[in-house]
């Protein structure tokens, strides 16, 4: 198995390409890329058979040959990953509930258009167009089984925000924490990242798979395993203030905050499991108006928008 170890990091490598001109003989070159560092290095055929065996190197290359990779990111760009957090309101009619196709299609193209700066894309987002957990615990019912079913929700909305994307010809992969294997993948983290490097977005379904944790909580968790420059959290206010800017005209914006700063003033951007998440593995929090044109696109380039929280 020596030939397959990275030399550098010791990961595992995986055949890519296979040179041209000599395809298929024993001494044509094949490149084997790091899934850890991304670092390469060309082997004979021969020696990756004896590895892997015929079969599966053939379907190795059969693959990377005819699934599209990421495009290369705009040299202006800041951020080059990012998990953006959605509300379940985000897919809703005016009303706020329910999934309204038009809404579903309004985010689509604004994900698309960061998509296509080269910014590779994963989503959470919530249900509370579909389910408010605490409804069900005013009259009774149990927090665990309240919380599953916000849970099964995010799911729902998952596959609409899906559809609408690949509507817009975005190639896009639902993971969920619950399993729902006729719906959606599992997830599982090294599969999430390859479908990010290989340009999909990936929505996120199904919370942590856990009861009594937020959305929140579950956008900070995913955006962490998957290495995410930044956590985008999207809103209809064009960033944090110091009280609601609907009740209140002179309500101040911040352009930047602390974690602790958020924690103290208890401001209510996210949970505070969310917050000390971040906090604690130094993940920015960017809090911006996803509805107001261009704004994605700006803060990707790391233009003034909205509110940063960091160290």
């Amino acid at each position: 198995m020596a030939i397959l170890i990275c030399e550098k990091c010791g990961g595992r490598m995986v055949p890519t390409i296979e040179s041209a001109g000599s395809s298929g003989s024993k001494e044509s070159q094949v490149k084997l890329v790091c899934e850890n560092c991304k670092s390469t290095r060309m082997e004979t055929r021969a020696e990756v058979e004896k590895v892997l065996g015929k079969k599966i190197l053939e379907s190795n290359l059969a693959e990377s040959s005819t699934v599209p990779q990421a495009r290369p990111a705009d040299p202006s760009i800041k951020y080059r990953r990012i998990l953006l957090k959605l509300g379940g309101e985000s897919l809703a009619g005016s009303d706020g509930s329910g999934i309204d196709p038009s809404s579903a299609d309004t985010l689509a193209r604004r994900i698309q258009a960061v998509q296509s700066l080269g910014v590779q894309v994963a989503v959470v987002i919530g249900a509370g167009n579909l389910w408010r957990g605490r409804e069900g615990l005013e009259h009774g019912m149990e927090r665990a089984t309240a919380d599953y079913m916000g849970m099964i929700a995010t799911v729902i909305n998952s596959l609409a925000l899906m559809d609408a994307l690949e509507r817009q010809h975005v190639v896009t992969r639902v993971q969920s924490a619950i399993e729902m294997r006729a719906v959606a993948e599992p997830y599982i983290r090294r599969r999430a990242i390859r479908h990010l490097e290989k340009g999909r977005v990936v929505i996120f379904g199904g919370g942590t798979g856990n009861p009594f944790f937020s959305t929140d909580t579950a956008a900070a968790l995913r955006a962490m395993e998957i290495g995410a420059d930044v956590l985008i959290k999207a809103t209809k206010v064009d960033g944090v203030y110091d009280t609601d800017p609907k009740k209140n005209p002179k309500a101040m914006k911040f352009d930047s905050l602390t974690y602790i700063d958020v924690l103290n003033r208890r401001l209510g951007v996210m949970d505070s499991t969310a917050i000390s998440l971040c906090m604690d593995n130094d993940l920015p929090i960017l809090v911006l108006d996803l509805w107001r044109e261009d704004m994605l696109e700006r803060a990707m380039r790391g233009e003034s928008a909205g509110t940063i929280i960091h160290t």
